[in-house]
């Protein structure tokens, strides 16, 4: 099973929520990791098989067939694994948690930003509309002066 390096934990929640994992939860998290990936599903397989084909051919004569002993490493395996399952799940929903948490901040952090721009867009189209009025009123008063009484050229 592929251990995961730093560079798959860039989000600095994720470093945070591996870095600061108890000794407890860093062995759930590998074995509940390991239960779920397809190593455990064949490694299981190919013990079961031997063990039922070991005990069926009488290779090994310790746990006849209704394979009682069997049924009870796979009741106690049952037994560790739903509890490590569970440690496992509740860390994945505090890490979600906090991933959504810090969503939230980044989008706080953001639509902050994005009132400054709109603020400071506001304020460049007033002082655009307070130079176009001048520019109106500076050629009424240029256009003025042309269309006052004229000479007479005779």
């Amino acid at each position: 099973m592929r251990q995961p390096n730093r560079t798959d934990f860039r989000h600095p929640v994720n470093r945070r929520y591996r870095d600061e994992a108890p000794l407890g939860a860093r062995v759930a998290d590998r074995v509940t990791a390991f239960i779920g990936s397809w190593w455990f599903v064949g490694i299981q397989t190919v013990i079961v098989i031997a063990w039922i084909t070991g005990n069926v051919i009488l290779l090994f004569d310790f746990d006849p067939f209704p394979f009682i002993l069997l049924n009870l490493a796979f009741s106690t395996q049952a037994a560790y694994s739903a509890p490590l399952i569970l440690l496992a799940g509740n860390r994945n929903e505090l890490r979600d948690r906090m991933t959504l948490e810090h969503a939230a901040d980044e989008a706080d952090v953001e639509e902050q930003q994005n009132r400054q721009l709109l603020e400071g867009n506001r304020q460049i189209l007033e002082r655009i509309e307070k130079l176009e009025r001048r520019i109106l009123e500076s050629e009424k008063s240029i256009l003025g002066r042309f269309d006052g009484p004229r000479p007479w050229r005779g």
